[in-house]
């Protein structure tokens, strides 16, 4: 399991990552967006942002809990 940071990064501080979406999203911005940051500080983590703000904040999850989170809501 990784460490959380303390800090919440803005998701311009997570460089070299690919930002997904739902292939049901419409072109509305109503989304959020995730990431798995593959090398630096947040490797092994999942990064979550809201679509509307891409310069924003991005939240770090462990793997674990995101597919627990992603599982529940199914």
């Amino acid at each position: 399991m990784s460490a959380l940071p303390r800090n919440v990064p803005t998701s311009t501080e997570l460089p070299d990552v690919r930002w997904l979406r739902s292939s049901r999203s419409t072109g509305m911005n109503n989304c959020v967006e995730t990431a798995r940051p593959g090398s630096g500080r947040w490797a092994g983590l999942v990064a979550v942002r809201d679509s509307k703000n891409t310069a924003g904040p991005a939240l770090l999850f462990d793997p674990d809990a995101w597919e627990g989170f992603i599982t529940t809501l199914r």
